[in-house]
């Protein structure tokens, strides 16, 4: 996946106050335990594994690409290579005011563990979601 690419499909998914540039998400991807899967002009999972957790570091799909079961397909995606990685969990973090999403990982079976009061930049909370992996 290009950085560039990935750049212009989170531009397009999230609020200006809360896209990432090109250079981040390079940063990101360089990052040890980094996994990355993409589904080109559509959508990208960006993903993170340490020790024996995994992190959702970012999931876009543009606009006219939602509610389509791209966000669903990145999400098993990243929760595979999560699992293949070793990871025997898996967290995010996701705006308390962003529905959609949460009923997508709700439906990935991720619970709220947590909160961050006013963490995004519109002042809404972050909720904090974990899933375990039954690696039997």
């Amino acid at each position: 996946m290009k950085a560039a690419e990935a750049a212009l499909i989170h531009a397009a998914a999230f609020p200006p106050a809360e896209r990432w540039g090109e250079d981040a998400i390079s940063l990101l991807l360089g990052l040890p335990g980094s996994y990355a899967h993409h589904i080109p002009d559509i959508g990208f999972v960006l993903s993170r594994v340490a020790a024996d957790e995994a992190e959702i570091l970012t999931l876009a799909v543009v606009p006219e690409a939602q509610g389509q079961g791209h966000g669903a397909v990145l999400l098993m995606t990243a929760m595979a290579g999560a699992v293949a990685r070793g990871a025997r969990s898996m967290f995010l973090e996701v705006s308390l005011a962003n529905v959609p999403a949460r009923k997508l990982y709700a439906g990935g079976g991720f619970a709220e563990v947590g909160r961050r009061p006013r963490y995004y930049a519109d002042g809404s909370d972050a909720l904090v979601l974990r899933r375990d992996f039954n690696l039997e």
